[in-house]
């Protein structure tokens, strides 16, 4: 395969590292600089190639939500001329790149890491594609969007009905003529119906619990805003909602076309079908909760309460800003949905955009909760040896994006670091109690 880094057999010949990396997205490349800055010698196994699923994995039109300038990997800022602009998805790849190329991994692409385990020498014994090696210290820095998640129901819809997950949605040409049924409002969920929406596609779009910001309010950036009111320094220990922060979906809105919030209501005013949360299918029939009214308004609450936060961050600091007409709903369904017929309707295609879920079933060690989660206090595992990275809320908002993996790349490198050095033997970074 084509590489950036050819020197894989050097890399390969040696059986042990002090610290192995596992994903060279930006996690795993940013632990690998900082891990650099600390001299400590380490691989990083990236089973694809530097930003594979930057390129591979988003439709024709994605575009990062947060502004270019929230694209802080470590000592690599955003440098391009439009800081308020949203890369898209070959601009990411490019900045992940490049940022690559300046720090110059030791980074083998191609190698999968199928298997850790604890060996008798108390070392971890880690099987890749391409050999056996071991190690004293691995960071898991694979994300958490391993297997796309489609409902166990989605195999009992007709096979004339084409359905695939928002992953392998590249653009409204590659679905068939017909209506379109997007299932999910989270932020890709969104996106993909306003593509289609935009290319004259008719789209119904099943509307979960999912949360909306403001994109500008009072003159600037909502962002922007909740970086000077101290949002993205939140910790996790300090959230109100503590670990159950990490299971609560992204508040939706685009950087398409310079960026703009979303407002379902108003959609439906132009033609876009919303139902409440997929409940199930029979056969053609879809079957929907009642809840579309409630996940209006809850979404509708989100967005005016960072709203009514922004005002009085304003008063409070004395800020000239612009003032803003009060909230008003622009549109608001008669009642609840609760079933459509396919065949009936149109409907030709759905998009399952209800996420992903990770997959650790290569890690055979205690490290995880029963539901499969790692468990963790700021990336380092109750498990001796063991890191995770880049998960979101990890330790804050950021934690999972381009703005706060850094931070936590530097910490986790300077445990590892007292640890090899004998300053630090782990027993006070982890305690049973804190887990995620």
């Amino acid at each position: 395969m084509n590489t950036l880094f050819p020197q894989s057999t050097q890399l390969l010949s040696r059986s042990h590292y002090p610290v192995i990396v596992v994903g060279g997205g930006q996690a795993g490349l940013s632990i690998s600089y900082c891990l650099q800055q600390h001299g400590i010698e380490h691989i990083v196994f990236e089973k694809n190639r530097v930003a594979h699923s930057w390129r591979n994995d988003r439709w024709d039109t994605f575009c990062l939500v947060t502004p270019n300038w929230q694209c802080r990997l470590p000592d690599f800022p955003y440098q391009g001329d439009d800081p308020q602009g949203f890369m898209l998805k070959d601009q990411i790849a490019e900045y992940v790149e490049a940022f690559a190329r300046k720090t110059a991994p030791p980074i083998v692409e191609g190698v999968g890491v199928q298997h850790v385990v604890r060996g008798k020498s108390g070392r971890l014994e880690v099987t890749t594609s391409a050999g056996q090696f071991s190690t004293d210290h691995i960071v898991v820095a694979t994300g958490g969007y391993d297997i796309p998640i489609v409902p166990a129901y989605a195999a009992s819809l007709p096979a004339h009905i084409k359905q695939i997950h928002s992953v392998d949605y590249r653009n409204p040409q590659s679905l068939p003529e017909g209506e379109v049924l997007v299932v999910g409002s989270g932020q890709s969920g969104v996106q993909i119906m306003e593509d289609l929406h935009l290319a004259s596609r008719k789209v119904h779009l099943c509307v979960g619990p999912a949360p909306r910001s403001p994109r500008v309010y009072r003159g600037r950036e909502a962002t922007e805003w909740l970086m000077d009111m101290g949002y993205y320094e939140l910790t996790i220990d300090r959230h109100p909602l503590g670990e159950k922060a990490r299971e609560k979906t992204n508040h939706y809105m685009t950087g398409r076309d310079g960026g703009h919030e979303i407002d379902l209501r108003k959609f439906a005013l132009e033609g876009v079908k919303l139902y409440g949360s997929m409940a199930g299918i029979q056969g053609g029939r879809l079957e929907f909760l009642p809840d579309l009214t409630q996940n209006l308004d809850d979404a509708d609450e989100v967005y005016v309460s960072i709203r009514r936060d922004i005002d009085k961050y304003i008063a409070a600091k004395g800020i000239d800003a612009p003032e803003e007409a009060p909230f008003e709903k622009a549109w608001a369904p008669e009642s609840d949905p609760l079933a459509l017929d396919c065949d009936a309707t149109g409907i030709t295609s759905i998009v399952w955009a209800i996420g992903f879920r990770p997959d650790y079933r290569w890690i055979e060690l205690p490290a995880f909760d029963g539901r499969g989660n790692p468990k963790y206090t700021r990336g380092v595992s109750p498990v001796p040896g063991l890191y995770f990275l880049g998960l979101p809320w990890l330790n804050t908002w950021g934690s999972g994006r381009f703005l706060g993996v850094a931070d936590d790349a530097r910490h986790l490198a300077e445990v590892i670091g007292k640890r090899l050095a004998g300053a630090d033997d782990g027993a006070g970074d982890a305690p049973q109690a804190a887990v995620a």
